[in-house]
């Protein structure tokens, strides 16, 4: 029935279908989950222990609104987000497009938001007891962007189960400099300072778009911070052969071009950190084998979000079941075994 739904969907121009099924998911109540997952999904990362690696990407829940209903679809964690201090627009419409034929989307939405207050409401009438993230990100026409961070962390880090400071977004004009290294060193340290005492996992999300220089610069800084892991990787820039009508939009590029690059950079960035940091592989997960390919290059954890726009929300049961025969096929009792078996 689910997956009936999300076909129909996707005959309305593409941010209208996704605001209504926002709309319903937070007004239809989904059952709870009948089956737990197998126990070999289950890892530990971030001092946090996930049913299943699988987690729904940052960019769908924007406001928190609905984090527990997707989390009765059966996503081991859920990360919303991105939010800005104050409440955000974005760039105008349209602004999001499906490229069905290249199994892909272009976003230029620019961090639209309710802003961290309405954010922060919607996490503290939560329900559910599932793993949840929150991604941070600056206004656009702030004067200080690192002081948004702290603003942002300090309002809403309690309410998380984890913190993503979003620095790769490329719908902000800008913002991709804070990962250069005196930046993204200012940038951690303010983050870090708000954080005090408290044991809240912190991870900063990088783009795909990346030298092995600036990787070098990253990993260095990233170890170096204190900061508990990395998500590899948000949307690129670059412009592969696509054959879609939508080819040409601007913004940044997910879905399934983007699983070979974001994947190379995760290698990257697994033979730079070791086993120090805690990777989470984002970017064209559509199946169970690219789950899988993201763990063996070294990520604990996975998200998507781009298919779903085209295979529903039954693909989430898929890629459990398919990463466990991955896993059995190749002798592994667990995840963990195969993190980072090809880096």
């Amino acid at each position: 029935m689910l997956n009936f739904g999300a076909s129909l969907l996707r005959r309305l121009p593409a941010e209208t279908a996704h605001d209504l099924t926002l709309a319903l998911l937070g007004k239809v109540p989904l059952p709870a989950r009948r089956l737990g997952d197998p126990p070999m999904l289950r890892v530990q990362a971030l001092g946090l222990s996930f049913p299943n690696p699988v987690g729904l990407a940052a960019g769908f829940d924007k406001n928190a609104a609905v984090p527990d209903a997707m989390g009765k679809l059966g996503f081991g964690f859920v990360e919303c987000g991105t939010v800005t201090p104050r409440p955000q627009a974005g760039n105008p419409r349209p602004r999001l497009f499906r490229l069905a034929q290249d199994r892909a989307v272009i976003n230029r939405m620019g961090f639209n938001n309710g802003g961290m207050a309405l954010a922060a409401a919607n996490l503290q009438r939560r329900t559910g007891s599932g793993i949840v993230g929150i991604n941070i990100g600056a206004n656009k026409d702030s004067t200080d962007r690192i002081a948004d961070y702290r603003t942002a962390f300090a309002a809403l880090a309690a309410l998380a189960d984890y913190v993503t400071v979003n620095i790769s977004s490329p719908n902000t004009p800008g913002l991709r400099g804070l990962q250069n290294k005196e930046e993204l060193t200012r940038l951690i340290g303010t983050v870090q300072d708000a954080r005090g005492a408290a044991i809240k996992p912190v991870l900063v999300k990088i783009a795909p778009d990346l030298d092995d220089a600036a990787l070098d610069e990253i990993a260095a800084v990233a170890l170096m911070s204190g900061i508990d892991g990395l998500i590899v990787s948000n949307t690129t820039i670059a412009r592969p052969l696509l054959q879609s009508m939508h080819a040409g939009e601007t913004g940044g590029l997910s879905g399934a071009p983007l699983l070979v690059p974001s994947t190379k950079i995760l290698k990257g960035v697994r033979q730079r950190v070791g086993n120090k940091l805690t990777l989470i592989g984002a970017g064209g997960i559509a199946s169970g084998a690219d789950a899988y390919a993201k763990i063996r290059a070294g990520a604990s954890l996975v998200q998507l979000y781009s298919a779903l726009v085209f295979e529903g929300p039954g693909l989430v049961a898929r890629i459990k079941s398919e990463l466990a025969e991955c896993l059995t096929r190749d002798g592994y009792d667990s995840v963990p075994e195969a993190v980072g078996v090809d880096a």
